[in-house]
């Protein structure tokens, strides 16, 4: 019995110091990412996302809670426009994205307080392909501790589809508006 309690004691030590010491040499920031190619302009594609007025029709988001209380401020797109989000369903909660980088159908970067889960950054690059733009949409956050550090590996599989289906929402309503729809 003495035997097997030491086995027992050694295994737990062993497994905090894994994950501990693993925790240290994990990445200290994770970025999540998708691409698509849309067949519209870099102009179109940049309207739709370089402001919060318009948020709704390509969000991910937006379908999980119809029921979203947003409050939109400053200007209508570029630096300094935001948007306060707040929602009773725990996949979409509460939090504000204000524009702090904008450049013309190019570049958009945002920060991202998502509350109790924490700050990011989140941005679009828009770049010519043929007669379209490849539009790549991500986040990047900061992992503070080892705990961070070992959720950051998920994220990637936990956030990616949503950013996939916004994606899809996007490319869809750019080109029917670009096709004069």
């Amino acid at each position: 019995m003495k035997r097997l309690l030491k086995a027992i004691v050694w295994v737990f030590a062993a497994m905090v110091v894994i994950l501990v010491g693993g925790g240290y040499l994990l990445p200290n920031e994770v970025v999540v990412q998708r691409q698509a190619v849309i067949n519209a302009s870099p102009e179109k594609v940049f309207s739709l996302v370089s402001g919060f007025k318009r948020f709704n029709e390509w969000s991910p988001w937006a379908e999980i809670d119809p029921n979203i209380q947003y409050t939109i401020d400053g200007p209508e797109a570029g630096v300094g426009a935001s948007m306060s989000w707040a929602s009773g369903n725990s996949n979409v909660g509460v939090g504000k994205q204000t524009i702090i980088e904008s450049v013309a159908d190019s570049r958009v970067v945002s920060d991202v307080d998502l509350g109790k889960m924490g700050k990011t950054k989140s941005f679009w690059d828009l770049k010519p392909e043929g007669n379209g733009t490849l539009a790549t949409w991500g986040f990047k956050m900061k992992l503070d501790g080892q705990l961070d550090r070992w959720t950051g590996l998920g994220m990637d599989s936990v956030w990616g589809p949503d950013y996939e289906k916004g994606l899809a929402k996007l490319k869809a309503l750019a080109e029917k508006e670009a096709a004069g729809g």
